[in-house]
């Protein structure tokens, strides 16, 4: 009796993400319709054409939709394992297989002593919020390959540096997953690991860093936090267009620039924050690996010129791999996360050429989804202050902290 008891949950969380999967399938194969624009058309066009490209041995370097760092390519190439299907079915399947791939990390870390499913819960629930973006994006591959390299992190600093320089080379962001790190093995693995596959693509492929430039001149994305200014401004006569630049709709007119500028300048002031919370660190328990990169990407993410749908898969990611601790102190910023990712999928595709247009109802959901990030960056930054610095207000726990046969890490 007690052991049927105790499958109950884990039979509910498996039904769940079997249903809901099967969903995002259906969509992304367009058996259902999903409300909006087409989001898989970026596989079967975009994707693909960058597939012939990098086919040939070479990089799209002549395309300013390039963005990525070299090892996208395999992310973009791996459909040719499926040789028995069309390119975007293939792409689908595999972007299925990373998803399930993170519920199974999931579940093997919070199945552990002292541990706990809510992570679990956590990908389960958040990944279908946000439609089939999900399965459009090799977002989903590369959070895949950077929850791996956070699970590993706690026992295994090697393996952890080694993924997680896979996954900077795969997509910039998951360097931040080294804000809490604090074994030299972990950083030593990681440079390692960026410098030998950047060399070895630079040997093999031309191009290979030709995305450096595309990322440096990107301008203000029409869902990002500063473009809030932009739509408002809308209101009031400001005559600034929203055109297709660099591979995603960004406003262009007078004043984007300095709206940029001020982006970039957030970054900066974000990255001095967490550098200072680094150096005035002390308390690093197994769980603030995982805040430490949670709270870091958010940082980055609503400082952003750019905030595309897709950046909150990292986000539910990196949050289930926080709420897998008991003793963890990001449950709200996590659920802030969930609500901006039902937000998000209204804003995207759902009501998107509303925010084109910024239109009241556009906007007023850009108002609420970038409120929410915001909100979750604010807590989990002084959750994460509040919890490792010396003479801060510890931060409240989930729940009641439970025994681990994991000690806490000293710097």
């Amino acid at each position: 009796m007690e052991t049927t008891a105790a499958g109950r949950p884990l039979t509910c969380l498996l039904t769940t993400w079997g249903v809901t999967r099967l969903a995002l399938l259906l969509f992304v194969f367009k058996v259902f319709l999903f409300p909006g624009p087409d989001v898989t058309s970026d596989i079967s066009v975009t994707y693909q054409g960058w597939y012939e490209v990098l086919s040939g041995g070479t990089f799209p370097a002549a395309d300013v939709t390039w963005q990525y760092p070299p090892a996208a390519a395999l992310a973009i190439l791996s459909p040719g394992l499926l040789p028995f299907l069309d390119y975007a079915s293939a792409f689908f399947v595999l972007a299925f297989l990373a998803d399930l791939a993170v519920l199974m990390l999931l579940l093997n870390t919070g199945l552990r002593p002292g541990r706990s499913l809510r992570g679990a819960w956590m990908w389960v629930a958040g990944v279908p919020l946000l439609g089939p973006t999900v399965y459009s994006r090799y977002d989903v591959m590369v959070t895949a390959v950077a929850v791996a390299a956070l699970v590993a992190g706690v026992r295994r600093p090697r393996m952890m540096g080694a993924l997680t320089g896979l996954a900077v080379l795969l997509k910039v962001w998951p360097v931040l997953l080294l804000a809490g790190a604090v074994r030299r093995r972990a950083w030593g693995a990681a440079v390692v690991t960026v410098g030998a596959l950047a060399a070895l693509f630079a040997l093999t492929m031309p191009g290979a860093f030709a995305f450096l430039t595309f990322q440096r001149d990107r301008g203000t994305e029409v869902e990002s936090l500063g473009a809030l200014a932009l739509h408002v401004a809308r209101q009031f006569g400001w005559q600034g267009r929203v055109l297709l630049n660099y591979g995603s709709l960004e406003f262009l007119g007078p004043y984007v620039g300095v709206v940029s500028d001020v982006a970039l300048g957030l970054t900066a002031v974000t990255f001095g924050w967490l550098l200072l919370w680094r150096l005035t660190a002390r308390r690093f328990a197994p769980q603030t690996l995982a805040e430490a990169a949670f709270t870091a990407v958010l940082l980055f993410t609503v400082t952003s010129r750019v905030i595309s749908p897709q950046y909150l898969v990292w986000l539910i990611g990196l949050a289930a791999v926080c709420l897998c601790f008991r003793a963890g102190c990001m449950a709200l910023p996590a659920v802030l996360v969930l609500a901006a990712s039902f937000v998000t999928v209204l804003e995207f595709p759902v009501f998107f050429a509303d925010v084109v247009t910024s239109s009241p109802l556009g906007v007023s959901l850009l108002f609420l989804r970038n409120g929410l990030l915001v909100a979750a960056t604010i807590v989990a930054a002084v959750r994460l202050w509040r919890s490792t610095v010396p003479g801060a207000v510890p931060a409240p726990p989930a729940g009641q902290a439970a025994r681990t046969s994991e000690p806490a890490v000293s710097p």
